[in-house]
């Protein structure tokens, strides 16, 4: 049972990183979105590249724009935030109760 806790436990490490790394990700899109990037940088096209196909499909679902501005990615980063606290943490409970 030691080596499923282990797995479990390294699982939620992994995942939690990951998500930090694209809460950050998303953090440099949004401040590049308020000044005028010259889209050809690839720092920019990257940016753009990794979190315009999340932030796609929260607008389709919930065209979420308050006088103007595209709330899409708090709604992402407040998901980010839900799996880090919900996700990370029970598979690390889960982990713990295994050993």
């Amino acid at each position: 049972m030691f080596i499923l806790a282990n797995f479990l436990a390294a699982l939620a490490q992994v995942l939690d990183y990951l998500l930090w790394v694209y809460m950050w990700i998303l953090i440099g899109r949004v401040i590049i979105s308020w000044v005028n990037a010259d889209p050809a940088n690839p720092i920019v096209r990257f940016l753009y590249a990794a979190t315009d196909p999340v932030l796609d499909r929260v607008r389709r679902v919930l065209p979420a724009q308050a006088g103007g501005f595209d709330l899409s990615p708090i709604i992402v980063w407040i998901v980010i935030l839900f799996l880090q606290r919900f996700l990370v943490r029970s598979l690390n409970d889960l982990a713990q109760a295994l050993r």
